[in-house]
């Protein structure tokens, strides 16, 4: 403790001396490289299924518009943004991370279970980075229900500290909710559901955290 009585932040240093933080490191980055590896044959197979088409009052009222670049400007910005601004809080990271593959499972078990076929009209999003992860040489179009993209800066909203970094990543990720409607990507249901869909995924993050005896990340700041 410090002399005001408060706790000095957890360094990365001191966050790796404890057991249960390199443990929990660890068991998050394995868990994220083995979902990466099963998502090639997960989207095959979603591929394959039959889905749904919706009646989306939302999506009717205009034509499709191509806004990839801009939709990857604010995603990838805010990514670099919000984690540069938290990257010396080794508890913040690890709880992002860990509630980053908890949404990934939860998607992939949203996508089993609500299959959808793809809004008519659709401009497809080919994300530079994650389309590694998609089957063929086709852009992938029923990774629908909920929305990655949304779900993911929902995540940087929560894991930005109070202040203008959240409000900054507030704003960018009602963008990105727009952008993707604007491009026909996805329905409107999908990214409403991407938030409490995030939610619950940091929720349940810092639960097992705490199991592990681990302090939440506004403890450890």
């Amino acid at each position: 403790m410090t002399a005001t009585g408060h706790h000095a932040p957890l360094t990365w240093r001191k966050a790796l001396a404890i057991p249960a933080f390199s443990r929990a490191l660890l068991v998050a980055a394995a868990a994220g490289i083995a979902v990466a590896v099963a998502l090639p044959r997960f989207f095959d197979r979603i591929q394959g299924k039959p889905g749904s088409l919706m009646h989306d009052p939302v999506l009717a009222a205009w034509m499709a518009q191509d806004v990839s670049d801009l939709t990857f400007t604010v995603i990838y910005g805010t990514l670099v943004i919000v984690i540069a601004s938290v990257a010396r809080s080794p508890m913040r990271i690890l709880h992002g991370l860990s509630a980053y593959v908890l949404m990934l499972l939860l998607r992939m078990l949203a996508m089993s279970l609500f299959t959808l076929e793809p809004p008519p009209g659709i401009i497809p999003l080919v994300d530079p980075f994650t389309q590694v992860f998609y089957p063929g040489t086709t852009p992938f179009l029923k990774d629908l229900f909920f929305s990655g993209h949304t779900a993911t800066l929902t995540i940087m909203i929560l894991l930005a500290r109070k202040g203008p970094v959240r409000w900054f990543a507030a704003f960018c990720m009602a963008a990105v909710g727009s952008l993707v409607l604007v491009q026909h990507v996805h329905w409107t249901v999908d990214v409403l559901a991407a938030v409490p869909a995030a939610w619950l995924a940091w929720i349940a993050a810092g639960a097992i955290l705490r199991k592990a005896g681990l302090p939440t990340s506004a403890v450890a700041d």
